[in-house]
């Protein structure tokens, strides 16, 4: 199964000196449930592991909103687990706000990463922009809604995971 883990560069850093991703306790990611399914109205396994992506690249946005000293760029890793390996809350299944949303019961190995998925350079000001008005836009700011939708604007881009090292440089 694959699961995508929101991050920072500075995460992927300590994953990456590490060689795990998480510590103890569960670790948050992203996949496709059946209430992402449900939600996206494909059976397309592709397209809905690009909606699995893009839900983990927003709770990317919020890890940068509460970390204002990591550089603006959003990061994905994208794992492959075990099927079972992870399990959303059944209590939240249909919660809009927790579409995809998944738990590890603990750390998971950086060598099973499949990829990283990073924003480009030229995102981080609309990225930086985006984080700055993620509370305004959470209390119903439409103007601030529009400038985070704007980060949305922003494909990231594939790396390999031999590609790390040169990321986090």
């Amino acid at each position: 199964m694959r699961v995508y883990v929101p991050l920072t560069l500075s995460g992927l850093a300590e994953a990456h000196k590490n060689g795990e991703l998480g510590g103890p306790g569960p670790l948050g990611a992203y996949a496709v449930t059946p209430a992402l399914r449900e939600w996206y109205v494909s059976d397309d396994i592709e397209e809905l592991e690009y909606a699995a992506l893009n839900r983990a690249a927003q709770a990317s946005l919020r890890l940068l909103a509460g970390n204002p000293q990591v550089a603006r760029r959003r990061v994905v890793v994208a794992v492959d687990v075990p099927e079972g390996a992870a399990v959303a809350d059944p209590d939240r299944g249909l919660d809009q706000s927790a579409l995809g949303e998944v738990r590890l019961a603990g750390p998971v190995l950086l060598s099973k990463a499949a990829a990283v998925h990073v924003d480009a350079a030229d995102a981080e000001a609309d990225v930086a922009a985006a984080a700055a008005a993620l509370g305004a836009a959470d209390q119903g700011d439409d103007d601030a809604q529009f400038t985070v939708d704007g980060a949305e604007d922003h494909d990231l881009m594939w790396f390999g995971v031999q590609e790390i090292p040169e990321l986090i440089k």
